[in-house]
C-alpha cells in the first residue's frame, strides 16, 4: 500500500459507493481525508467512522458544480491542514436517457456535475497544491469515454474528462502536479446492484464479472502516491477487458476460435 502519511486529500462524491471506498483506502494509507459530497448524513457518518478507526477525516458539504462551493472547500482544507496533496474528482451522476429523450435541463445538470465539476475542482485545487510543491489529481472518467454509450450526456461528460485530464497535465506539470484519469467499466455498488443491464454487461465482459469499488480505489491510491511519480496525462481503464475487444471476443467464442 502507498504511504500517504502527512498528505492531505479531497474526495468528491465521497459519501458512498466508489467514493467511499476511495476515501477509506486513502485514509488507511495515512492521508488526512476531506470527504466532500452533497449527501451530508452519509458523509458525516463516514468521516466519523474513519476517525473512530484512528484516521484523520472530516466531512464538508460540496456542490461540485459551484465555483463558490469549491472556493469554500479549498479554504476549509487550507484552514484544517494548510496544504493539499491529492484531489480525487469522483463526483458524478448518470442520466440513462437516449439522445432524443434527453431534455436540455438534464443535459446541463449532468455536464455541470461530471465535467464542469471536474474543471472547477482542478482549477481550485491546483494553486494550493503548488504552494507545497505539487500533488496528484485523479479524475474519474469511464470506459464509456472510449465508445458511444447510449447515454449521450454521460458519454460526452466522460470523454470531456479525458481531454481535460490531458490539458491539465500539460499545464500543471511545471507546478509539480500530475493529472490522470481512471476509467472504470461495470462497477457494482448498492446504487446499481439490481439494475437490468448488469447481467448482459457481465456476460459480455471478458473476465465474466463486474468490478468492485475497492478495486477502483486501489488504482486511485496508486495514482495518488509516489509509486506513480513518472505518470501524468494518462487514462487507466479498469473494466475487465471490456474496452479491449469484448465484442470481438464474443464473436470468436461463438465461432469456436476462443474457448468460452
Amino acid at each position: 500500500m502507498a504511504n500517504l502519511k502527512d498528505r492531505v486529500a479531497i474526495v468528491t462524491g465521497g459519501s458512498r459507493g466508489q467514493g467511499e471506498a476511495e476515501a477509506r483506502l486513502l485514509a488507511e494509507a495515512g492521508a488526512a481525508v476531506m470527504v466532500c459530497d452533497v449527501l451530508e448524513a452519509e458523509g458525516e457518518a463516514l468521516a466519523g467512522a474513519l476517525r473512530a478507526q484512528g484516521h484523520e477525516a472530516r466531512f464538508l458539504t460540496l456542490d461540485v458544480s459551484s465555483g463558490e462551493s469549491w472556493k469554500n472547500a479549498i479554504e476549509a482544507v487550507r484552514g484544517w491542514k494548510g496544504r493539499l496533496d491529492v484531489l480525487v474528482n469522483n463526483a458524478g451522476i448518470i442520466n440513462r436517457k437516449s439522445l432524443n429523450d434527453t431534455p436540455l435541463e438534464a443535459w446541463e445538470r449532468l455536464i455541470g456535475i461530471n465535467l464542469t465539476g471536474t474543471f472547477l475542482g482542478i482549477q481550485a485545487a491546483a494553486p494550493l497544491m503548488r504552494e507545497n510543491g505539487g500533488g496528484s489529481i485523479v479524475n474519474i472518467s469511464s470506459n464509456s469515454a472510449f465508445s458511444g454509450h447510449y447515454d449521450p450526456a454521460y458519454t460526452a461528460s466522460k470523454w470531456g474528462v479525458r481531454g481535460l485530464t490531458r490539458t491539465a497535465a500539460m499545464e500543471y506539470v511545471s507546478w509539480g502536479i500530475r493529472v490522470n484519469s481512471v476509467c472504470p467499466g461495470l462497477i457494482v455498488t448498492g446504487l446499481n446492484a439490481n439494475a437490468p443491464h448488469l447481467q448482459p454487461m457481465i456476460g459480455l465482459t471478458p473476465m465474466k464479472r463486474s468490478g468492485t469499488p475497492e478495486e477502483v480505489a486501489k488504482l486511485v491510491l496508486f495514482l495518488a502516491g509516489e509509486d506513480s511519480s513518472f505518470i501524468t496525462g494518462e487514462d487507466f481503464l479498469i473494466d475487465g477487458g471490456f474496452t479491449s475487444g469484448a465484442g470481438y471476443r464474443r464473436v470468436a467464442v461463438e465461432t469456436g476460435l476462443y474457448e468460452s
